[in-house]
This record gives C-alpha cells, structure tokens and sequence, in this order.
C-alpha cells in the first residue's frame, strides 16, 4: 500500500492495534460512527487486507468472526459477515465467544483470519473490530492500512463463492482448557482435577460466564458465581480486573461463600485477574508477580517483560526472589507482547509478556494474550499447593508492594500531543539529572522513572 492519509474520522477509529468507535446512541456528545456503511467498508478493507497477507484469493480465504456481549454486536456481525461472504470468503459464525478463541480458530480450525466484534471494558455504547492472523493480533501499521481501503472505499470483486456457516468453536476451546487442567494437576481422579475446590467466577456480564462451566465439568463447587449471564448493557459493574468496584465484587464473592479462589474477566475475556481464599486481589503487581513464579519454573534465568508502571518491589521479586530478569519496557499489551517475541528471537529465554492491566502472553500459548489461560494456570498452581499442604499466597508472600499507589491522567490539549509529552518528559528527565539525591532509573524504556 502507498501512503496513509487517513482523515479526522478515520483517525479516530484507531486504537492501538484494535478499531474502536461508538455503535449505539445514548452518551451525550458521543454520535454513532460506526454505522453499518462503515462497518462494511472496514469489512472489505479487512478483507483485502488478509488476502494481500496471506497471498490467496478471497474466494479461497476462511474467517471467523465472533462478539462479547455488547448489543451492538449482532447488528455488526451481520454486516461484517455479510460483506465477506459478497467477497466469496468462507465466514465462521461463532457467536459470543472470547476474543483469544477467536485466534485459536486459526490454529485449530485452519482460519486465515479471525474477526472479534469487541470494546473490551469500554461503555455499552462503544464497540470495534479487532483482527487476527496465525500469526497472531495485528500491529498499528496494519490497522492503518485496513482503515485507509475502508476510506477509500475499496473492496474486493463480488463472488458467489461466499457462504457463511454457525461454529461452536468455544465447546472445542473450552474442552481445551479442561484438558490443560487435568494434565496440569494429575489428580488420582483424572477427569475430575477440581473435585473438594470451591472457584467462584465474575464475568462481569461478559462473555466469561462459560469459564464456570470448565471448572464445574472438573468437579469444582462454583456456586456463589456471580454475572455470567452475558449483558451488553453492563448492569452490575464494568468488566474490568484493574476497577475497584469489580474486584470488590469478586472478593466479596470469595469470603462471602468461603471459596478457595476467584477469578474475574474483562469483557471478551483476553484480560484475567484473581483472588485467593483470604480475599487479597491478585491483580496489577501481584498478578504479574504470581504469572512470573509460574511461568519461571523450568525457565532458570528467565526475563519477564511488563509495561513501565510495574513497581520496584516487582522488580526486586523477580530477580531477587525468583531468580530471573525484568524487562521493564513500554504500556501497551501489544508492545510487551512484540518485545516477548523479539527477545525470543534474538535467544533470549522470555516465557511471559504480561501488562499491569491484566494482559499476560506466555510462550507457550503462542504469546496470546488470554485471560482464561492465565486462569487456568493459576489454579492448576493452586490445585498442585494444595497436595503440599499449600496456599498460592506462598508464591509471592515477599512481594513488596507500595504503601500508596495512584494513577492520575492529565489531557494534553495541544494539536500535536506526542511533541508536548515528548518536550514533559525532556524538560522532566533533565530536572532529575540535576536534582539532589534523585538517581534516574537504568531501565527507562518509556517516560522517566
């Protein structure tokens, strides 16, 4: 593709690596944009897009397309499903299903590519499209390029070679995860690894809830759940493991039924949280903390990459405690996710990328970034202490955490926001080299510690 020259509305489309936009009325001051006319043009921008990248036709291409809860998503389905069937695609619908299954489908099912209709934790009224391939989620540049055909209103040449088909796929993937639990924990009773545990889940009204039934079909005592119906208006509390309001929830789910753990999902469940049987959270640090000391085992010396804003006792924890290295490295799932398999690449053992907001990538899970996989080895964890005489708190019980954390956001208000920041940071950095008993941290990857 030549240059992008993407204008104000389509600009605004980009989220990171994802699209988002509003899809339904009733915020004041934020109007439909993603109607069904753009929708189908990003559709068929998607649609060139993955037949240029994986060097096929589209009548020979496969895509699956699944949603989160969100009631827009139908409307959106349909329209994106629609318009790669004009384009002669062979179109998967696997209904509700979790954003990392969708990329599974291109493991499992032989997908060139998949499509999620998702906004993760974002208000009722916004939805977007996030995209993969085999080789997973796709980069800023690539989203730019989908936007820029969908601007101009290309699309492929109409075929009738287009059809579009149910999927179940999310039987397949939570049979997966069961089978990842009972070769995890090897119990006397195989098939039920779970039997004598009590796990609560929170899917926040989700697409979550079937995690429930993983754990209820290996035996686990889950009553006391609580939100797994899925409901795009959101009712009870934003699905979203770094809220307050949704860890509270699951927390009082734990000691209010005397369960063993909890575990909580954002929308489309590609993010993951926890908490153990005392009701202490098991998120942000912690989180990252606990992933660490499992994804070290049989990973002697290994690095761990996390976004910036991991604290310093993490850092001593990893090194100190388990042994390995911290790779403190930008915000951004993506950007942790990418450094992961850089490292890799250049023979650097890194089994984990793992952002504070609940974004963990092992390796060994093709760096997918899945809150349920995440889950699924922490309990495996928990089951395996358990036969010790053990608590998962022992993972981490010398963490040190900070007496105080705050996060406060400031707008930039000036046109070019990047050149402002960069000038805060600067002008910030060299404040710091000149003050008294201040030491700049020797891992600034992104602002300044």
């Amino acid at each position: 593709m030549g240059i992008i020259m993407l204008n104000t509305l389509y600009k605004n489309f980009k989220s990171g690596t994802d699209i988002r936009g509003v899809a339904l009325e009733g915020v004041e001051g934020q109007p439909v944009n993603l109607t069904d006319e753009i929708v189908a043009d990003m559709a068929n921008g998607f649609a060139l897009w993955l037949a240029e990248k994986v060097g096929k036709d589209c009548k020979n291409l496969k895509v699956s397309i699944g949603r989160d809860s969100r009631i827009s998503g139908p409307r959106i389905v349909k329209t994106v499903s629609d318009e790669l069937k004009n384009a002669g695609i062979t179109v998967l619908d696997c209904g509700l299903a979790s954003t990392p299954s969708m990329f599974m489908t291109t493991v499992d099912l032989g997908c060139d590519g998949a499509v999620q209709i998702t906004a993760s934790h974002h208000p009722f009224n916004r939805n977007g499209l996030k995209f993969f391939t085999r080789g997973g989620g796709l980069e800023g540049s690539d989203i730019e390029e989908i936007l820029q055909y969908a601007q101009d209103k290309k699309k492929p040449a109409v075929s009738d070679n287009g059809s579009i088909r149910k999927s179940d796929y999310m039987e397949k993937y939570k049979a997966h995860l069961a089978e990842i639990i009972k070769k995890g924990v090897e119990a006397k009773d195989y098939e039920h690894p779970l039997k004598g545990f009590k796990i609560v889940v929170d899917a926040g009204n989700g697409v979550g809830g079937f995690y429930a039934d993983v754990l209820e079909s290996l035996g686990a005592d889950t009553n006391g759940s609580r939100y797994l119906e899925p409901d795009g208006m959101f009712p009870n509390h934003v699905p979203n493991p770094e809220n307050k309001e949704a860890m509270r929830a699951i927390t009082e789910a734990v000691l209010e039924t005397g369960a063993d753990m909890g575990v909580i999902f954002d929308t489309d469940v590609d993010r993951g949280g926890a908490v153990d049987k005392s009701g202490n959270e098991i998120n942000r640090n912690r989180l990252v903390a606990l992933a660490s000391a499992i994804a070290l085992e049989g990973n002697d010396g290994g690095t761990i990459v996390t976004d910036s804003i991991t604290s310093s006792g993490l850092k001593e924890f990893i090194e100190n405690t388990l042994g390995g290295k911290h790779y403190r490295y930008r915000r951004g799932y993506k950007n942790v996710i990418d450094k992961g398999l850089e490292l890799n690449e250049q023979g650097i053992n890194c089994p984990l990328a793992i952002e504070t907001s609940g974004h963990a990538a092992m390796r060994e899970n093709y760096f997918l970034d899945d809150g349920a996989y995440l889950c699924t080895k922490i309990i495996i964890k928990m089951a395996q202490l358990s036969k010790e005489g053990k608590d998962i708190e022992s993972l981490t019980a010398s963490l040190k955490e900070p007496a105080e954390e705050t996060e406060i956001r400031f707008e930039i208000t000036e046109d070019d926001f990047r050149a402002c920041g960069e000038r805060i940071i600067n002008e910030l950095t060299a404040y710091a080299e000149n003050k008294d008993g201040w030491i700049l941290a020797d891992d600034n990857r992104e602002g300044v510690r």
